[in-house]
């Protein structure tokens, strides 16, 4: 079976090798292991937003496929990597190191396993205190609580009940997921996005525990811009959840995610 991790990077070149190489040698592992009666053959894309630190160079010196994106954004660089991934199952990380990139095989198994569509991961669980500022830990609490009230009727569709994290970017997917659901978003509401249409579609879901570590490099992310973005769409986005069940929900998919749904 085929697989793709897809990474976004601007400027991650302190960080990007070390991300590269940590999931390369958990993936050989596993497939002596996990996967030994059908290893699994990994591909790495980072989608890479035109790092002018050289990124790019050290994810390719590093064994990565490398995909120039020049348009912003980091729901933008995710559709561009899901429209080039090859693999059957995808998995995501940041080019930060905060994620564990080394379980990502363990998720995979228990994506498989489980007979289910998409596992997203819960960084409250494990968190670094180092991983995020007083304003970031704020804003993910009023985000979730935000989303749980919101979305309620859908949440209960997620093993264990609740959606704890709702701005996680950890993610381990069948790509047939994507023709079922409808992406639109560029910025960081992408993360809402993909999590909101998984539920909301009917796609079996499950929320995981993760480690979540102190990143390398310099934040990017813009605590109160791009958490009030997110506010926003989330109220934008149920409002046009009802519209579409009160008009019977349509076929799911929009021109531009069909596009996505076909390797190529």
């Amino acid at each position: 079976m085929r697989a793709s991790l897809v990474i976004p990077t601007l400027n991650e070149a302190g960080s990007i090798g070390h991300v590269v190489e940590e999931f390369r040698r958990a993936a050989d592992e596993a497939n002596r292991s996990l996967f030994a009666a059908d290893p699994l053959d990994w591909e790495v894309l980072v989608v890479d937003g035109a790092s002018p630190d050289g990124t790019a160079q050290v994810a390719e010196r590093a064994g990565a496929r490398v995909i120039l994106e020049r348009r912003k954004g980091y729901g933008r660089a995710y559709k561009t990597g899901f429209e080039a991934a090859r693999g059957e199952v995808v998995a995501t990380a940041d080019g930060d190191a905060t994620y564990p990139v080394g379980e990502i095989p363990k998720y995979v198994r228990q994506l498989l396993d489980g007979g289910l569509d998409f596992l997203t991961g819960n960084r409250m669980a494990f968190l670094d205190r180092k991983a995020m500022t007083t304003e970031h830990r704020i804003g993910n609490r009023v985000l979730n609580l935000s989303l749980r009230i919101a979305y309620h009727r859908y949440i209960r569709g997620v093993t264990g009940g609740t959606l704890v994290d709702s701005q996680s970017g950890f993610w381990v997917f069948r790509r047939s997921v994507l023709d079922r659901i409808a992406l639109t978003q560029d910025g960081m509401a992408f993360s809402e996005e993909l999590k909101i249409e998984a539920l909301f579609r009917g796609l079996k879901v499950v929320e995981v525990p993760i480690h979540y570590r102190e990143r390398w490099g310099t934040p990017k992310l813009s605590s109160w811009r791009d958490g009030l973005g997110n506010l926003v769409f989330l109220f934008r986005k149920r409002m046009d959840v009802a519209r579409e069940l009160k008009a019977g929900v349509p076929p799911p998919f929009g021109s531009e995610a069909s596009s996505m749904a076909r390797p190529p």
